[in-house]
């Protein structure tokens, strides 16, 4: 079970919902593109999204809210 260290990654945002929310969207957007091009995933898109996520490669905009 993949379960990595999110202290790092949740200290560059504000919320846990803003981390859920882009992860879940970019894991819609690689199974799409999966789907679209015929290509078998070795991992789950979540996973992927999560590493890309991690790896800096995704820019999380979060919403101003006050507080």
């Amino acid at each position: 079970m993949f379960n990595p260290d999110l202290t790092n990654v949740l200290e560059k945002y504000e919320s846990r919902y803003s981390l859920v929310a882009a992860t879940a969207k970019r894991a819609r957007e690689i199974a799409a593109e999966a789907k679209e091009d015929g290509i078998i995933l070795a991992e789950k898109p979540v996973s992927l999204a999560l590493d890309e996520i991690i790896a800096g490669a995704i820019n999380i905009v979060e919403p101003d809210v006050t507080k």
